[in-house]
């Protein structure tokens, strides 16, 4: 089911006035890093021809995708971006950001 729906179990008018049709709130939890399979591949589609390193997987909050994202660009001295669960790091880091990550305790499958 789509994020933006309401689940109305077949609802469709009510005279309730103490109903509530807010959608619940999804609690997620970041995942430890021994816990993490993050998969590292190199991507050059719809990017006109220039090289990323895309790194997926991570379940956790965004501020944390974020944080671990700010990491991998100064390591590698390059811009990037973090959202959707994906970082982005411009050019091909595959190596150093997988040796990186498993130092930190990280599960790192290179594809």
């Amino acid at each position: 089911m789509p994020k933006n729906k309401l689940n109305t179990g077949g609802l469709v008018y009510s005279t309730n006035p103490d109903l509530n049709l807010e959608p619940e709130k999804e609690v997620v939890l970041t995942l430890q890093p021994s816990q993490q399979n993050l998969r590292i591949q190199l991507d050059k589609k719809a990017r006109g021809g220039k090289q990323v390193t895309l790194i997926t997987g991570f379940v956790g909050t965004e501020a944390d995708l974020e944080t671990l994202g700010k990491k991998l660009r100064t390591l590698c001295g390059v811009g990037g971006s973090a959202k959707d669960g994906e970082i982005l790091v411009q050019g091909d880091f595959r190596e150093k950001i997988a040796v990186f990550l498993q130092k930190e305790g990280y599960k790192v499958k290179k594809q």
